[in-house]
Parts: structure tokens; C-alpha cells; sequence
């Protein structure tokens, strides 16, 4: 198994003592089974007092992400983005694992494949153009795949847009995204993953 990616942590003062206590109780990193390898990515949303930052390797991509609400049991809207940089071939089906420890449901009719327009100091992300795709949401409810009914070129960004309730449990959660491209043989590889942080009351 490869070393775990660096960590680097900015914090204020007194919140480093607190923060790292809290980091320790985190529940433990899900192993993605395609590969093998572990993988994190840089949480996004409402700013905290600690920033958990790791840097990319060979075996890992952080992916950005936007998410209204942070707190546990509040309504939010996730923006899943996939920036032209993140992939290097077109689209034919993207599937995205759930950590087994997420508590919360998904309901594939509150989700969408967009065109986003990613948000920044003076605009918001959103959703500019929905792209018509099927989305299947596993039994369990620990996998997500989305079908676009045509492959969706690589050169925009897109992003997959989920209205949902976030889970009880605080933490961090990894979500990890894996696309097939068009062509003969269907495997799926791994472009990144999306570290989302619910955040106590």
C-alpha cells in the first residue's frame, strides 16, 4: 500500500488542540475496492476554525465540491463538480461510491447531471444546463451511477447535483468518483474523490 498522502493543517490558535482531538475520532476512510488504493480529497462548504489539506500523489485527486448546508439532519444541496482538468476523456457512465458509514438516504429523483458554473467570492455554483442522463441509486444506497444519454465530452465542467438531508453521525465522508469512457472495454477508472464534512449542531 502506498504512504498516506501529506497532510497539512492550517488552524487559529487554540482551535488546534480541539481540532485534532476531533480528527481522531473521525471513523475511518473507506478503501476503494476497484483499486486498491487509498484515496482523500479536500473538504469544501462552510470554513471551520481547521483546515485538513492533502496533497494530490500519484494515488489520489481531490475533487472540488459545494454543499449549501454543513450541519447534521439540515436539507442541502451538494454540487459534485468535475472540472475539464479532472478527466481526459469523454463521459459514458459515471459512478460514484458512498462511504458505508454514511447514514443519510439518497433519492435518485432529487438528483441531476449538470453543466455547472462553478462559484466563487462574488457568484454562487450552480447548475446552468441540465444533461439528460438516467441516475440509479443502489439498493443499500452506498453507490450512485449516473448514464448521460450521450457521452459528455470532456471539455466543460459538469457537475452532479443532489438535494438530500445530511446523515446524524458528524465527520468527515469520502465520496470517490470512477468514469467509463466510450469505447470497447467497459472498465471504470478512478478521477478523484470528494471529501464532504457534516458538522455538528
Amino acid at each position: 500500500m502506498p504512504p498516506l498522502p501529506r497532510l497539512r493543517v492550517l488552524a487559529s490558535g487554540a482551535a488546534i488542540a480541539a481540532g485534532a482531538c476531533a480528527f481522531a475520532a473521525l471513523a475511518p476512510m473507506d478503501l476503494p475496492r476497484h483499486s486498491g488504493l487509498l484515496q482523500s480529497a479536500q473538504a469544501q462548504g462552510t470554513p471551520g476554525l481547521m483546515e485538513f489539506r492533502w496533497d494530490n500523489n500519484k494515488d489520489f485527486r481531490r475533487l472540488y465540491f459545494f454543499m449549501t448546508e454543513t450541519v447534521r439532519m439540515k436539507r442541502s444541496e451538494y454540487y459534485l463538480i468535475l472540472k475539464p482538468k479532472d478527466r481526459k476523456t469523454a463521459i459514458l457512465k459515471l459512478a460514484i461510491s458512498v462511504p458505508s458509514y454514511w447514514d443519510g438516504s439518497f433519492d435518485a429523483k432529487q438528483m441531476k447531471l449538470c453543466e455547472m458554473s462553478q462559484g466563487g467570492m462574488m457568484k454562487r455554483t450552480r447548475c446552468e444546463k441540465q444533461i439528460p442522463a438516467t441516475i440509479e441509486v443502489s439498493p443499500n444506497g452506498k453507490a450512485i451511477e449516473v448514464f448521460p444519454d450521450v457521452p459528455v465530452s470532456d471539455k466543460k465542467t459538469i457537475g452532479v447535483y443532489i438535494n438530500t438531508f445530511n446523515p446524524f453521525n458528524t465527520g468527515m465522508y469520502q465520496f470517490n468518483a470512477l468514469i467509463q469512457a466510450p469505447g470497447d472495454v467497459p472498465v471504470s477508472g478512478y478521477v478523484g474523490s470528494w471529501l464532504i464534512q457534516i458538522d455538528p449542531n
